[in-house]
Parts: structure tokens; sequence; C-alpha cells
């Protein structure tokens, strides 16, 4: 094919395209509210085949479509070329050429981002499960809001998946005896399951897809006053509202929660070494930049290498019974990973369609993104929908200076509109439970305690009644 290929800049995907994954999300949201579905879905197998047909359509259309795709990472590139497929240079970046190779390249671009997010998410789920901690004090509700603050602030270093996981079956424990306890697991999924990660990369799926995309390890220490801000506010309220709680428990379940008492134990103490390691691989082994104080670059797929490695360390170091104890499974990352590779690939539409007409939405203040990423985390999945409004926000044009982050790839992204999507995912992901990964998981592990969770309006009512005057707050103090 002579001169350069044509791309997404001047060829822009009908809106159709975005349908398979608007259908995986609707699916997502829907199916498990279905009595006659739910039991099919449940099955990650079947979950896997969704995934994969719709995405089968995406790469269909790329495969048949007249004009190439932009290459996101040159690594991709370096895979093309040596395969004997066309890949030109076209206004600074690497397109490749109509049919296969563009099927391929998007494709491509979907693997890329991917695959170092869940293996991250494999990581941080398979070591914190080989944590354990046993015991029963009092369920009173100081010892409750000091459990939630501890999630809370752990989140930031191990995840809201592995803090949810580590944290959650010991809250129930403690409040076997108490009959009121719905409250208690709601808030949970408020703040450790969602709001707690915010303030690095691992803590949210949303914030590792940013990092993916260019965004400093580190910058998102800087949401430090609204992180602590939210947290504080919603411990607040749930002390109230527990404090309440505990005051209509009947007497005989007081009497019984204060007389069992067990001490705490935390078992497994080794894997918050391997956690560490994570959390330095990831911030230390980013593709294409150089290791800290040498001129050395990572291979692409190190650090996903390192982490797995981590992961089996972990798995021979962890005691003999003790994920048995702490009934580990894989069948949550696994359901995880079967609908995200879905959701990765049938994203690709959308994202080219955002970079060419971003900047036509009418978005440019921050309280619009804040509102925007947060209105759509709240009923589809926070994570892509992060990606959506970050390619919305870069496409806005923009210049060097105050105010303005260059991307560790050279691109631009305004600073005000990355800290009201980052805020908009990672808050308004717990608005319902389908919002944010842990979140179903959190109900589901509760239920299977005996605890009479919310059902999805009724958890959304506890969303509007407590979470949307707190972002208000957030809107109007600080974008």
């Amino acid at each position: 094919m002579s001169g350069p290929y044509c791309i997404a800049a001047t060829q822009v995907p009908p809106v159709a395209w975005v349908g398979p994954f608007a259908v995986l999300l609707l699916i997502l949201a829907v199916f498990p509210l279905i009595p006659r579905v739910s039991r099919w879905w449940e099955n990650n197998r079947n979950k896997l085949f969704v995934a994969l047909v719709l995405g089968a359509i995406i790469l269909l259309h790329y495969q048949t479509r007249g004009y190439g795709t932009v290459l996101h990472h040159t690594a991709l590139m370096k895979t093309l070329l040596p395969l004997g497929f066309e890949v030109q240079e076209v206004a600074g970046h690497y397109v490749a050429a109509p049919g296969t190779a563009t099927s391929l390249g998007a494709l491509g671009n979907a693997l890329f981002e991917y695959v170092p997010f869940i293996i991250l998410l494999f990581a941080l789920y398979c070591i914190s499960g080989g944590i354990a901690i046993s015991g029963d004090i009092p369920a009173h509700p100081v010892t409750n809001t000091a459990i939630l603050a501890i999630g809370g602030m752990l989140a930031n270093l191990i995840g809201t998946t592995g803090a949810s996981i580590l944290l959650i079956r010991p809250l129930l424990q403690i409040n076997t005896e108490r009959r009121h306890v719905a409250h208690t697991v709601v808030f949970f999924i408020f703040i450790v399951s969602n709001i707690g990660g915010c303030l690095l990369p691992i803590g949210d799926p949303p914030l590792f897809l940013g990092y993916l995309r260019g965004v400093p390890f580190f910058w998102t220490l800087r949401l430090w006053k609204e992180w602590a801000f939210v947290l504080g506010l919603l411990l607040f309220v749930y002390f109230i509202w527990d404090h309440l709680a505990y005051c209509r428990e009947a007497a005989s379940d007081v009497a019984r929660d204060e007389g069992t008492i067990k001490s705490v134990r935390v078992l497994g103490n080794v894997n918050f070494v391997w956690l560490a390691l994570v959390v330095a691989a990831v911030a230390m082994l980013a593709p294409g930049v150089a290791f800290p104080g040498t001129r050395w670059i990572p291979p692409p797929f190190l650090r996903e290498a390192i982490l797995l490695a981590l992961v089996g360390v972990s798995f021979l170091t962890t005691p003999r019974g003790l994920h048995h104890a702490n009934r580990f499974n894989f069948h949550a990352i696994a359901e995880v990973a079967c609908l995200f590779i879905g959701i990765f690939i049938t994203m690709q539409v959308p994202l080219e369609i955002l970079a060419a007409k971003g900047g036509m939405l009418g978005l440019t203040q921050p309280w619009h993104f804040f509102w925007a990423t947060g209105s759509l985390s709240g009923f589809l999945d926070n994570a892509p929908t992060y990606v959506v409004f970050f390619q919305t926000a870069s496409a806005l044009p923009q210049q060097a200076g105050p105010g303005v982050l260059q991307l560790l790839d050279g691109n631009l992204i305004r600073q005000d509109l990355l800290v009201a999507i980052s805020l908009g995912a990672v808050f308004l992901g717990a608005s319902t439970y389908i919002g944010n990964g842990p979140n179903f998981m959190v109900k589901s592990i509760a239920e299977q305690h005996g605890v009479t969770m919310p059902t999805f309006f009724g958890y959304l009512l506890y969303a509007i009644a407590v979470l949307i005057p707190v972002y208000a707050a957030v809107s109007l103090i600080f974008l």
C-alpha cells in the first residue's frame, strides 16, 4: 500500500461499533440481577465465552475496515515488523497497515495493558490470600471504626482487592454476635474496597491503568487531601451510625459478644515482605523508563515476570494449611480475568473515537470530569471508565506549562482534570455493587457468613444518602 495509512484521526469508527463494549458492561450490570440468568452467569467459563465473542466481533471490525490503527506501544511495533506486517510512522505515531496488521495491532494494544493489569491484581490477590487474621474481640463501634480506618490506609499498599480479602472475614468474625451488621459491610465497601485505594497506582485498578498510560507512579500522592477528607468524614458518619445500631442490639447478644474473646493473631507475616517487593517492582520497573539512578531500561513484561515469581515464592513460604483456613480460592480473580479481557478488547473503539472527538464533548472544567467519570463509574466499571475520560482529557488542546503534566510517554494532560478523573473513578466506584471489582466480592462473602445484605437498589440508597453529599462537598472544596 502506498502513502501513509489513514488512521483514526481522519477516519473515526462509526459509533455503532461501541456496541460490543456497551453490551458487555450492560451484561455485567444486569445478568447477576436476573434469577433465570444469574446461575448461568456465575460460571466463569460462561463469562469468558461472552467476553471473547464480543471481543472477536471488535477484532473482525479491525480486520475488515479500510484504515489502520495507531500502535500505543513501541514494543508492539517491534513485534509486528519481524512478522512481516507493515507499519508506518505517521504524524509521530506508529500505524499498522489495514487488514490483519490492524487487527493484531488492536489486539496488541489491549493485551499490552491487560496483561500488566491482571497480573498486578493476581499478585496482590494471591499474596494477600496468604495472610490470615484470626480472633474475636468485642464488636464495639470503636473497634469496627478502627478496622475500617486500617483498611482505608492499607488499601493504598496492597490494593482494594487485597485489603478487602484480608480484612472482611476478620471483621465479620468479630461481629458474629451482633444482629445489625449490614451497614458495617456497606461502609467497608465504601472505604476499604474503594476510597482507601486513592494514593498509589496499586491501590485501585483505574489508577494503575493511568500509570500504564504514563502517569508517574507517585503522582497520585497529591490526592492525599481529598482522600483524608473523605476517609475522615465517612469514618465519623460510620461511628455515629454504628453507635446507634449498637444501642439497638439485644442485651443477650451484647453479653455474648463481650464474653466471646479470642486473642487476635496474624499468620503468614512473611507475605508482607512479598507485598512490599510487589510495590517496589511496580514503582521501579516501568517499561520504557530508566531504572532509578541508572540508564538501564527494563524490558517489557520483566515487571510482570517478577510479580509472578513473588506469587510463587509466597505460596512456597506460606505456612501449610493457612490458605485453606483462610478459605482462599481463585474464583474471584478468575472472574475479573475473564471479564476484563473482553472489556480491554472492546474498549479499543470508544478510545479511538474519544481520541479524535473527545474535545467536542464540552467537558472543560474539573467538576465536569469528576461527575461524568463518577456517574459512569458507579453503574459500569470504574477501570474502563477512567480510561475513557483520561483519553477525553488528553484530547483537549493544551501546551506544556504550569498545571500541565507531561506523561512518561511524552503526552500532556491538565493536572486538575486528571485529579478530577482519578477522584471520580475511585470515589464513585463505591456507588453500586458493580462499580468496582471488590464490591460484589465483599457482598458475596458477607452473605456466605449469614449477613442479609441490601439489594442492588437498597445499596444504591445507602450510597445516595451517605456518599453523594460527601462527594458534593469534595466537588465544591477541591475541584
